[in-house]
């Protein structure tokens, strides 16, 4: 039996290949909205009782149903029954069968397009705190190993050409702080999220005197949206951009994965792990891979792939609900907890990195001390491009000399990292996302 059914099911011989075309995966990702679709479910019961829809015995009855259902979800016992559609008709089946009438009321004022839009919410919101968290995890351990390398030079490229020194203090350090502005956006999903579609029904509002600003309180969300149209067509869009800032994160981690495999090669040498961290060869005994690391890279790049992927989806839907938006879960769900395992193997490959010292003491590198060979004639009073050309002939004639000295003050720079600016700048976002509340 369907919510939306008025009879008995009839069985005929396209009804399995039906049910089983339309849910897809929809009931595997259904049971991680388990917990929302209850406290959505307990929210939307209780401004029933205030709007006297529900009898004070009913709500009690509805309330303590809840709970025990709460209890199976936390313990991993909630299944969804065979027959059963989705999550929110087994919540209702399991209400009903336990308590009798009152589990039949519990939908009055609402639509299954209203509910998996509060279920939704609340999962993205709560799964981008945690996120949140292991951003701020990762950006620690960033920030610690700048500190602690923050002496030791490393050769900056452009063009994957040697370019200027730079030091391993501003390569843990740059990433840090692209973590900062990552968090922006997530912050940004984190606030659409964080808005009540609950009371839109089918999207077009209800005749009972709904209490949305009630039920915002009780969901903890920090405001509505109000528009109850707008409300459905926020379906699709919390989503996309939510996958808009798993994106950032994502681009963020695939670029220092990149770097790392880069650097543990041969060729640079600049990285290594304990061999326990690395996988080897079938036939080459010497090969130490950065397995971790390309697996990171690969998933980020996969995530960053997912705002297209939604907007696909998205493209040419009118306004109010369509099947096609089911298909969101599958999309969005899968990011979240991969990147999720990205952001914990990278904190904790991080935390065994070694690197090496005395790098640009290799002949190979000479060079790179060109642009402070020019600086150091113009600070003597050689104008800028006279002094540019003098390098640039020693260089072609084979007679330049170098001094490793550097002296590198300004914000930002190696001698100056800016490491609690940054920090500052992250602790005011992590502020937002009220982790502890």
């Amino acid at each position: 039996m369907k919510l939306w059914q008025k009879e008995a099911s009839v069985t005929n011989e396209y009804a399995d290949l039906i049910e089983a075309f339309t849910a897809g995966k929809d009931k595997e990702y259904d049971l991680l909205l388990a917990a929302s679709d209850v406290a959505g479910s307990l929210a939307h019961a209780q401004m029933l009782l205030q709007i006297n829809l529900l009898t004070p015995a009913e709500f009690k009855a509805i309330e303590s149903g809840l709970a025990e259902i709460t209890k199976e979800i936390t313990a991993g016992t909630f299944r969804l029954d065979d027959g059963i559609e989705d999550i929110h008709s087994q919540v209702e089946h399991l209400l009903t069968k336990r308590i009798g009438e009152a589990g039949k009321k519990i939908h009055s004022g609402r639509s299954r397009n209203d509910q998996v839009l509060v279920d939704i919410k609340l999962f993205v919101r709560d799964q981008i705190k945690s996120l949140a968290g292991e951003v701020a995890q990762v950006f620690e351990v960033l920030q610690l190993q700048s500190e602690q390398h923050k002496d030791k030079l490393l050769p900056g490229y452009t063009h994957m050409q040697v370019a200027m020194p730079s030091s391993f203090g501003l390569w843990f350090g740059s990433y840090a702080e692209s973590l900062v502005d990552d968090l922006e956006l997530l912050l940004a999903a984190y606030h659409i999220a964080n808005k009540n579609p609950l009371g839109s029904g089918a999207g077009f509002g209800s005749s009972f005197p709904l209490d949305r600003e009630l039920t915002t309180r009780l969901l903890g969300f920090e405001r509505m949206n109000y528009n109850v149209v707008y409300a459905q067509m926020s379906r699709g869009k919390t989503e996309k951009v939510c996958a808009m800032a798993l994106a950032g994160i994502a681009s963020t981690l695939a670029r220092l994965s990149m770097d790392i495999c880069l650097y543990m090669g041969q060729n640079f040498g600049f990285l290594s792990f304990p061999d326990q961290l690395t996988t080897g060869s079938s036939i080459m005994p010497h090969k130490k891979n950065p397995d971790v690391f390309e697996l990171i890279r690969a998933r980020c790049n996969k995530i960053q792939a997912l705002p297209n992927e939604l907007t696909m989806l998205l493209v040419n839907l009118p306004s109010g609900y369509h099947r096609d938006l089911q298909l969101t879960k599958e999309c969005l769900f899968p990011a979240l907890s991969d990147l999720s395992s990205c952001l914990q193997m990278t904190r904790f490959m991080l935390s065994h990195i070694r690197v090496t010292d005395d790098i640009l003491r290799n002949e190979a590198y000479k060079y790179i001390w060109s642009v402070e060979a020019v600086n150091q004639e113009v600070i003597q009073g050689l104008p800028f491009r006279e002094a540019y050309k003098k390098v640039g002939q020693e260089i072609a004639s084979g007679t330049f000399s170098y001094s490793d000295n550097l002296d590198h003050t300004h914000a930002g720079s190696i001698g100056n990292l800016c490491t609690a600016e940054i920090k500052g700048e992250m602790k005011k976002l992590l502020d937002e996302f009220q982790l502890n509340k």
